[in-house]
């Protein structure tokens, strides 16, 4: 990446964007070092132009930002950092910097599926969702059909409480079977959304 830091007198801003739920966490500055050193070891380190040094997120309070991608604008003086904080993201102990609440429980799925897809890599010894990768793919097909006719019986004869139970079960199951046909959760998204006529 070319980035431009003499532009601005060798800083250049960095925007902070949580990657699970798209909620844009803090804005920091960078200079060549800064950059060099969050790529290097995965954390995000910024310029601190107070205190005229190097400075790693959450050095002091633990709460740091796991880098999980680095993208420059069009004209290379400004970065987008994706990142998985550990914690409150401002000293003030607000989830971010601009004091909004780091919370999209809809996002929580693109979430789960990665969550999933670590699972399938890794294969860990007693993961329910081991086990269905190990079964195949008629075993993970047969449970979102099972789940699915148990939505039904709770839609139709069971309660809300029940209803949203066995919803969450179909859902967790079908991003499962998804995952293993290297589809995501956004494909569907992408599909509803071209149905939609507004």
């Amino acid at each position: 990446m070319n980035l431009d830091f003499e532009k601005m007198g060798g800083l250049i801003p960095a925007i902070v964007q949580d990657n699970n739920t798209n909620k844009v966490l803090m804005l920091g500055f960078m200079n060549e070092e800064a950059y060099n050193q969050t790529i290097e070891t995965g954390k995000v380190t910024f310029f601190s132009r107070t205190k005229n040094r190097l400075w790693m997120k959450g050095e002091t309070s633990g709460n740091t930002l796991q880098v999980v991608s680095v993208a420059a604008d069009c004209d290379n003086d400004t970065l987008l950092i994706k990142a998985i904080p550990a914690g409150p993201v401002c000293h003030t102990g607000t989830d971010t910097c601009f004091g909004e609440k780091n919370e999209e429980d809809i996002m929580f799925f693109k979430y789960l599926q990665n969550f999933i897809e670590q699972r399938r890599q890794e294969m860990p010894e007693g993961s329910y969702t081991t086990t269905l990768f190990q079964k195949g793919i008629n075993r993970m097909a047969q449970k979102v059909g099972e789940e699915a006719v148990e939505t039904v019986i709770e839609a139709t004869n069971g309660t809300i409480d029940r209803l949203v139970y066995e919803s969450a079960d179909m859902i967790y199951h079908l991003i499962v079977l998804l995952t293993s046909k290297g589809l995501r959760i956004e494909d569907l998204a992408r599909e509803l959304k071209s149905r939609h006529k507004g």
